[in-house]
């Protein structure tokens, strides 16, 4: 179907332009055209694309793309591994604009994983909106360092789970792991396999961190968050982190994980781009009460906008994309640009999705529309509205 957005603003990707005329056709961007602010230049916008028009309130900005989901909606990936699950974890995300996403399941028994791998296969085959492969959050982790992850289900990589990760039919794939854990050889044939090979949940050395890099590695989950830190004789994983310039590092805004000023000085010491927002979001996502919910037989207790386990531990996010990127605004002093960026040209860079992050003709024509409070009023995924909020009223022609 062919349909033109008619936008008083939005964000192509790197910059907000100005009133334009945004032709969709069969999910793709094919035509945007400048118009005049007392009404469109009908020598640039033929009638054809003037056939099916919707006129928009609010500023369009490219949908984000988010690559740590664990849950949403009430529902947690570990906990029903199926399609199902997926679609309800990614209709709740996409209240909040994320267009695209990595269903992520953390530590569990292999039994488990190659369901969750059969199921974004199914996701992936069936064309589910928003999948974009599959996040594999260990179970190959640091003891030390593992948070929420079950001890129990954290092992020695095999030959079953080398042959999970290297199914061909999951879309993109990550995997966190810990390089202490995990020899440079083993990496090697990770990467080999398409594998983007992400570092975290470790207390390796800094050496450690650097071979795990040269071997392919090309991303840190969380920073901060469940690594060795960062000292003055001792650089550890944050160190090799900030000081690499290809790595990306996954970061999460929600006042509770990681320090403003930590925040900023990552994202000063990075190259720009190379730092990406995630939610490590949970069930609750979505969710208006708040509900504990159970993980691997612990109650993880929701206060506000923060999850703790029993134990004390934090236990993911009540944290959505929007919610990332405002906060990346408020508490880190950005500029809304770049924190608009971080959600969703980065990440799609990372996952090597070129035809996501941006607002340009030949990109997938993926957008979330933002009202004056920079909240969600509207998604689109391949130009199919997939999330309006109620309150949202659209002007057809």
């Amino acid at each position: 179907m062919k349909q033109t957005l008619i936008v008083d603003k939005y964000f192509d990707g790197e910059q907000f332009m100005p009133r334009a005329a945004i032709t969709v056709d069969n999910g793709v961007i094919s035509a945007i055209n400048p118009i005049a602010e007392k009404g469109l230049d009908l020598q640039s916008v033929d009638k054809y694309q003037l056939e099916n028009v919707t006129h928009l309130q609010g500023t369009l900005v490219p949908g984000f793309v988010d690559v740590q989901v664990n849950g949403g909606g009430g529902a947690l990936f570990n906990a029903q591994p199926t399609l199902d699950c997926i679609k309800t974890i990614g209709a709740a995300h996409s209240r909040f604009g994320t267009t695209g996403f990595l269903p992520t399941l953390i530590t569990d028994q292999v039994e488990v994983m190659a369901q969750a791998a059969d199921a974004v296969a199914e996701a992936i085959a069936s064309k589910t909106a928003g999948v974009l492969g599959i996040h594999f959050e260990g179970p190959h982790l640091s003891v030390p360092k593992k948070g929420v992850h079950p001890q129990s289900f954290i092992r020695s990589i095999s030959d079953e789970e080398l042959s999970i990760f290297s199914r061909k039919d999951l879309g993109i794939k990550v995997v966190t792991l810990a390089p202490e854990n995990v020899s440079v050889e083993v990496i090697k044939t990770l990467v080999a396999n398409d594998v983007k090979v992400c570092l975290g949940h470790s207390n390796a050395d800094y050496d450690t961190v650097v071979a795990a890099l040269d071997a392919g590695a090309d991303g840190f989950t969380h920073l901060f968050n469940a690594m060795s830190g960062f000292g003055s004789r001792e650089p550890g994983m944050v160190g090799a982190a900030l000081e690499s310039e290809q790595a990306w590092c996954g970061l999460i805004v929600d006042g509770h994980h990681v320090h403003s000023a930590t925040a900023k000085v990552a994202i000063n010491a990075k190259p720009q781009g190379k730092v990406m927002l995630v939610t490590d979001a949970m069930p609750p996502v979505g969710m208006d009460d708040n509900a504990s919910f159970e993980l691997f037989g612990t109650e993880v207790i929701r206060q506000g906008d923060r999850l703790n386990a029993k134990s004390g531990e934090l236990a993911g996010c009540v944290l959505d994309m929007v919610g990332a990127v405002n906060n990346s605004v408020s508490m880190l002093g950005l500029s809304h640009e770049e924190a608009l960026r971080m959600a969703s040209l980065y990440p799609a860079q990372y996952l090597d999705k070129q035809s996501l992050g941006k607002i340009a003709v030949g990109k997938q024509a993926d957008f979330a529309l933002l009202n004056n409070h920079n909240m969600v009023s509207q998604t689109y995924i391949r130009g199919e509205v997939i999330f309006s909020d109620s309150s949202y009223s659209l002007e057809k022609d």
